[in-house]
């Protein structure tokens, strides 16, 4: 259950990690999923570092979106929202490896979806990242998130200046994607095996290193961009007023 003490800190640092939303069984049904669609898109030979893979889900459904239908995870979010949103059925998955050794320092944080653009050329705004951890980031450098608390706010603020528009003009925000705003220092998101992270979509964010030796467990991680009911039709107030969607 998500309690007021964490929506506080969750409007105020845009973030927050909850611990024991996945059961061992779930967390080993996910691991058995993702081993599957790794067998058959795994990384080249001799990679180290990021292995992506993406999945829409479509009309025919899939064992990922199961899971996501079937634990907490959509509960939760849904906690985070103000009264009468609800979360919409999430379009993808994102399965986020990492292969150690990879002795990485992200050189800034980017947001999501301006790159492509959607078809209509609506940039691909959501409300809320979902990141189910299927293995362990108790410690730093373990392929964890690093995360700008509170930026969200403060991209937020930027684009209410020049209007909602301003965040499909990319240029304006190279490299990243991400504007030219205050970030203050990095942080990793720490926790157990089970854990799910929530970050609201404005936050700077990037993926780090993993210090692990070639014989360590890698990093998994599954992501759902996750929409809240009517956020297509509202996204403009969405992005202007970071905390407009959530309780």
């Amino acid at each position: 259950m998500i309690t007021e003490d964490m929506r506080t800190t969750f409007r105020q640092q845009g973030y927050l990690v909850v611990p024991g939303v996945l059961t061992p069984r779930e967390v080993a049904v996910g691991r058995k999923v993702v081993a599957a669609m790794l067998a058959k898109q795994p990384p080249a030979e001799g990679h180290t570092g990021p292995h992506f893979i993406f999945r829409q889900f479509g009309d025919q459904g899939h064992p990922l979106l199961d899971f996501f239908s079937q634990t907490k995870i959509e509960e939760l979010a849904r906690q985070l929202l103000r009264g009468g949103l609800g979360i919409q059925r999430p379009e993808g998955v994102q399965v986020a490896t990492t292969v150690p050794p990879w002795p990485h320092r992200p050189g800034g944080p980017h947001v999501d979806g301006l790159t492509p653009t959607e078809p209509d050329g609506r940039p691909g705004t959501f409300t809320l990242l979902a990141g189910a951890w299927l293995t362990d980031h108790t410690s730093p450098g373990r392929g964890n998130l690093w995360l700008w608390p509170g930026t969200h706010l403060r991209f937020g603020r930027y684009l209410a200046e020049r209007g909602a528009d301003a965040l499909s003009r990319v240029e304006d925000m190279a490299p990243g994607p991400y504007p030219k705003i205050e970030l203050g220092d990095p942080v990793q998101a720490v926790g157990p095996a089970g854990s799910v992270i929530f970050a609201h979509y404005l936050l700077a964010h990037n993926i780090g290193d993993h210090a692990g030796s070639a014989d360590d467990e890698g990093r998994e991680t599954l992501y759902y961009r996750l929409q809240a009911d009517g956020h297509r039709d509202r996204w403009q107030e969405a992005v202007t007023a970071p905390l407009s969607e959530f309780a």
